[in-house]
């Protein structure tokens, strides 16, 4: 018998916590949740879990393991070594004692009669794991019973972890395959294409003037970040300064610790300078310990690399340059929204996002799938929307039984050759529609039922569409405020409009004699409050 339980499955920030249970055994994949309070702790003290399985350190995968030990001390905990050195980043104001036991890599290794793990490298981040679980009946006539359980996982190498090993993985054909699919059908380009495109969004903006804060991750993004700019030729020999807060310095002084786990061309970087702390080599990068580091001055470009719960305000009152915002577009391979409005409103305060993902795309997750060949699919950690994307797709529903949990079910797997059909919750939507001519233009009308989906307020953000031919098929997607600001080169300064009124900022009205007040209007558009940019607003009487 195989059966999850699954106390979280990484929806909205929830964290990842899947119980499984696998002939006898019952197995703990991972403790990400915020709080063990969606245990059911008195059902593990009466029935606890043989063993708990961490696949690696991010906090959204092992927040609470560190209290899950405390509460149950004699479950023991597994990892890959260097996750075992890297969890205690999660509880830094906590003395922490090595209560995590280190798997070796590629090795079968028995917990218990008939329980066999191996643990192979999953990308994502120094040390995250895949897990492919065994479990063998006594009876030797009964097949044995698989599961393979990915955690997060990237195929392609990044500066600190190389890539998920496919060859490793292809044929295993388990019963069961959980795998994170964080980013749905989504296809993003290539790591290198997206390294060089935020080195060179960074290196544009200081040479036009502009100080560069960074709103991080402690783990993982951050190092990458700050090994692009060590490393990359935009940067290289270059007078700018680069600061690091707290808990982002804290997690890179605990990769030097795991230096010979790191790939070959970081080892060889680290023989011929420092990897993180340089003064003697520009671009020069330290810990920042006080804000009166960053220099005043404005010929010193500063960039700040800050911990993504810090208020961004006191760094953005230091010097006399102006500043630019990055933040990372995906957040733990999510959509990050938690931008500040009132950011883009401030004086020489420009605010971006960028794209660096740790996530396989869809291409890269179904390419998985394929290899693996499992009989079961199921698919974690996501905005339920995407998962469903993913799970509608004919190529994996016509090959395999797709499964797309909600915290608090229970899974249980019939195992066998069964017929395969498509779970109605799993039907991806469409809505018919009808196509129109009308005068020059070119109509498409579809029912109101389709604004119920939560990703339409993002396609109506800014009210404009993009549409282009692939093949015979004709794909309309939404466009971005900054595609929509690249519009506005058509407006003349002469014409009346929105975005020539002195009250348009951040696509919105904030004049509040305006009936728009408030409002995300289109830059064409005006309306009778309309104040030319370069005229002053007259006093109230």
């Amino acid at each position: 018998m195989i059966e999850c339980l699954n106390y979280g499955v990484g929806h909205a920030g929830e964290g990842v916590c899947i119980g499984l249970e696998l002939g006898t055994y019952r197995i703990l994949l991972d403790c990400g949740i915020p709080s063990l309070s969606v245990l059911p702790l008195e059902e593990i003290e009466e029935h606890p879990f043989d063993l708990v399985l961490c696949s690696h350190a991010h906090a959204d995968h092992a927040q609470s393991l560190l209290a899950f030990h405390r509460r149950f001390p004699h479950i023991p905990v597994y990892a890959s070594e260097v996750t075992a050195q890297l969890l205690p980043l999660n509880w830094p104001d906590e003395e922490v004692p090595p209560f995590c036991r280190a798997l070796p890599w590629r090795s079968p290794v028995e917990f218990g009669d008939g329980l066999t793990a191996e643990l192979f490298p999953a990308g994502h981040l120094p040390g995250a794991a895949v897990f492919a679980l065994t479990y063998q009946e006594a009876n030797p006539e009964q097949p044995p019973l698989s599961v393979v359980y990915t955690g997060d996982f990237f195929l392609s190498n990044t500066r600190f972890a190389e890539g998920l090993p496919l060859a490793d993985l292809r044929g295993l054909q388990p019963d069961v395959l959980i795998i994170e699919a964080s980013l749905g059908t989504a296809r993003h380009p290539h790591r290198r294409q997206q390294e060089n495109q935020l080195a060179e969004r960074i290196r544009t903006a200081v040479d036009q003037g502009y100080n560069v804060l960074l709103p991080l991750p402690p783990l993982g993004v951050a190092q990458e970040i700050l090994i692009l700019l060590r490393s990359h030729h935009l940067f290289t020999g270059q007078p700018i300064q680069i600061w690091v807060t707290t808990a982002i310095a804290r997690s890179c002084d605990a990769y030097l610790t795991v230096l010979p786990h790191l790939p070959t061309a970081i080892q060889n970087f680290a023989q011929h300078q420092a990897l993180f702390w340089d003064q003697r080599v520009k671009p020069q990068v330290q810990p920042l310990s006080s804000l009166d580091q960053i220099s005043p001055r404005p010929e010193q470009a500063t960039i700040v690399l800050v911990d993504q719960g810090q208020e961004l305000l006191p760094y953005l009152e230091r010097g006399d340059r102006p500043w630019l915002v990055l933040y990372p577009r995906l957040l733990y391979g999510q959509p990050f929204r938690d931008l500040d409005p009132q950011l883009s409103q401030l004086p020489q305060v420009e605010v971006d996002s960028f794209l660096l993902s740790l996530h396989a795309d869809g291409p890269a997750t179904t390419q998985l799938i394929h290899n693996i060949r499992p009989q079961h699919v199921v698919l974690i950690h996501g905005d339920p929307n995407y998962l469903a994307d993913l799970a509608s797709l004919n190529e994996l529903s016509n090959r395999y039984h797709l499964h797309t949990p909600t915290s608090g079910s229970t899974i249980q797997f019939p195992i066998g050759q069964l017929t395969l059909s498509t779970p109605s919750s799993l039907v991806q939507l469409a809505y018919e529609g009808e196509v129109s001519e009308w005068n020059d233009d070119a109509l498409i009308r579809l029912p109101a039922a389709i604004t119920a989906d939560p990703r339409w307020r993002r396609l109506a953000d800014t009210g404009f569409i993009l549409a282009s031919w692939q093949g015979e098929q004709l794909l309309v997607r939404g466009m971005t405020p900054k595609e929509v600001l690249g519009m506005t080169a058509a407006i003349a300064p002469e014409q009346e409009s929105c975005f020539n009124c002195q009250f348009y900022r951040g696509q919105r009205c904030w004049n509040e004699a305006s009936a728009l007040y408030n409002f995300k209007v289109a830059p064409e558009g005006y309306c009778p409050a309309f104040e030319r940019a370069e005229t002053q607003p007259e006093p109230d009487s």
